[in-house]
């Protein structure tokens, strides 16, 4: 089995969602990670909080340094993640088609982990 990360991506014309749009998604999104759990594809998974709300920290001449983050200023931003496993691409897209169906306001990335990177 190899693992794939699918990145919930928001463009930056993206519209936030209504209170009842965000319950049908959340609903979705539910039910897409029982679907893997319950087809052993499920490894891990998570919305994530606003871009301003991270930190980044950095090691400059062995000090330390912690600073607002983001450190990479985007007009797209990383929503959420599920890391997969799937026996190749093909199978990962076709779960990638699941989450996509779950979100349908914003794409969906997919990409393969190293082999041996320990995911």
């Amino acid at each position: 089995m190899h693992h794939y990360l699918l990145s919930v991506i928001y463009p930056p014309d993206a519209v936030p969602p209504s209170e009842a749009e965000l319950r049908v998604i959340m609903d979705n999104v539910n039910a897409f990670h029982e679907e893997l759990k319950a087809e052993g594809a499920w490894v891990f998974g998570g919305g994530l909080h606003d871009p301003s709300t991270s930190t980044v920290v950095r090691v400059d001449d062995g000090q330390v340094l912690t600073t607002d983050g983001p450190f990479i200023e985007s007009k797209e931003v990383l929503g959420g993640l599920s890391i997969i496993q799937a026996p190749d691409l093909d199978a990962a897209l076709a779960w990638a088609t699941k989450a996509a169906q779950a979100i349908p306001t914003v794409p969906i990335e997919v990409r393969p982990f190293q082999e041996g990177s320990g995911a």
